[in-house]
């Protein structure tokens, strides 16, 4: 049993401002959100109590704790609800929830529950790259999630994905805060010009490749490919020369890179977990012959992954939705899913997958359930969604502050949003903010700038306090908008 939810208690008794969605009864203790504290009601001479911080009291047979909402007491809590340890969630339908700000996790369990809780979850989700520029730590994000999700009472499975790792020292720092799914980003050594190289100039990165990293050498290599036809649920997919070398010099490095990050982790690892590979950001399009080598691969040289990011078909900018043609999306797809399933079965992950709606029946559908939708920056931007409504001033300064830093910030996203086609700040009434949160490019630009609004001090606090006082409002705006993701992903697929 994980935990009673019942009225009951004698937290409750307790004269204490007690959040009850939070209120947890398990074997003997409870535990309940109280203002800005962790209420802890232990069995009198529990040594684990010890492992939580804060102010004691005797109640009889029972010790009441009051304390912060700190690192040590959500490792504490963790140690005592098991639930809300991160675990592998398997090829489960999932959806990893990224939250810059620390404060979205209510939010995001709601619409998981709204929409019926067949989704199996991730609160705990940012990319080293993103830690950097808000200002956190692998332990802040996992700590920050396991609040939110014990704030509203979660009490099911989840995960906390360590997301766009490139380095072993990444997975460390990870693995030291108890994440449990390992997103490897080996992107800096996909060669994109691949494609375009001519033959004297492809047979000489070819020749060049890390063949004994790879464990491999050419003639091997090309006897495994060359020598039959690859059957996926009746689509037929052939290698020649050309198709087979520039797979390998397009991902080769990649693949020989994921294989030392996984390696490390499986060396280093003191509890389950699960790994994906992405190599989405690309400019070229990861084509079906690149996926089979892509996998063939990594699954030769021993690596096991419960997800793949390939880069598709169109454009996946962020904060907005697909750009491209929705049919031709879903023929590649099919055939991208079909292979999964057979060299797998593994999911294929959609990144920058926020607010991409109309592929999102066809992925999973396509899938047939076996997809994993990640998302980031659109958490964000509800959170601006509710200062607008709030504090139109606050909104209209991180605007103008947005635009200012957007040509610098954007180097590191694949984004098409252009400031001549933003309005003034000024042009703009009130009323009309939260349009700005519609239109494509204002959205692109406020997306894309959040770490440089996050480390404007004037900005962060002001921001962070406006959501703290208002958290319904911020929850609420999430729930709503995260129910439209995840609806499709839980109905299976199924289309009307």
């Amino acid at each position: 049993m994980k935990g009673g939810k019942e009225e009951a208690g004698l937290l409750a008794l307790e004269g204490l401002e007690i959040r009850r969605s939070s209120l947890i009864l398990s074997e003997g203790w409870e535990f309940a959100l109280a203002g800005e504290d962790i209420a802890v009601l232990a069995p009198k001479g529990s040594p684990e109590l010890g492992k939580f911080e804060g102010e004691t009291s005797a109640r009889g047979e029972r010790t009441l704790l009051l304390g912060p909402l700190s690192g040590r007491n959500a490792s504490a809590l963790r140690s005592r609800l098991p639930w809300l340890r991160p675990r592998p969630l398997g090829l489960r339908t999932s959806a990893g929830m990224g939250d810059r700000l620390g404060l979205a996790t209510p939010g995001h369990v709601r619409a998981v529950r709204a929409v019926g809780g067949s989704i199996a979850p991730i609160f705990a989700q940012q990319s080293i790259r993103e830690m950097e520029r808000t200002g956190r730590s692998p332990q802040r994000v996992m700590d920050d999630a396991t609040w939110g999700a014990f704030a509203e009472g979660w009490g099911g499975d989840l995960g906390a994905d360590a997301d766009h790792l490139k380095t072993t020292a990444n997975i460390d720092a990870c693995l030291e805060a108890g994440y449990s799914f390992f997103t490897f980003d080996p992107g800096e050594h996909v060669d994109d010009a691949a494609e375009g190289i001519d033959p004297a100039g492809l047979r000489e990165k070819f020749q060049g490749l890390p063949w004994d990293d790879l464990e491999d050498r050419p003639d091997d290599l090309k006897r495994r490919y060359l020598t039959k036809d690859f059957e996926f649920e009746g689509c037929c997919i052939s290698f020649d020369e050309r198709s087979l070398a520039v797979a390998a010099v397009k991902y080769g490095r990649a693949v020989a890179h994921a294989a030392r990050m996984y390696r490390h982790l499986q060396k280093n690892a003191c509890r389950e977990f699960e790994v994906e590979v992405s190599v989405d950001e690309t400019d070229s399009p990861t084509t079906h012959v690149q996926h089979v080598y892509i996998a063939t691969e990594l699954k030769r040289l021993g690596v096991e992954w419960v997800s793949l990011a390939p880069r598709y078909v169109g454009r996946f900018e962020k904060g907005v939705d697909y750009i491209g043609n929705v049919e031709a999306f879903e023929r590649d797809f099919a055939v991208h899913a079909a292979i999964a399933r057979a060299l797998g079965p593994y999911k294929l992950s959609l990144h920058s997958g926020s607010d991409k709606f109309s592929i999102y029946p066809a992925a999973v559908h396509q899938s047939r359930g076996l997809v994993h939708l990640k998302t980031a920056g659109t958490s964000y931007l509800e959170a601006l969604r509710t200062v607008a409504a709030l504090d139109p001033a606050l909104f209209r300064e991180i605007y103008a502050f947005a635009r200012e830093h957007y040509e610098e910030d954007r180097s590191s996203y694949h984004v098409s949003a252009e400031l001549s086609r933003t309005p003034e700040p000024e042009e703009v009434d009130d009323a009309e903010l939260t349009a700005l949160l519609e239109g494509f490019d204002p959205r692109e630009v406020l997306h894309v700038t959040f770490g440089s609004v996050l480390r404007k001090e004037g900005l962060r606090g002001r921001l962070l306090g406006l959501l703290r006082s208002h958290s319904e409002e911020y929850a609420s705006n999430l729930k709503e908008h995260f129910v439209r993701h995840l609806e499709p992903f839980a109905s299976g697929g199924e289309r009307g």
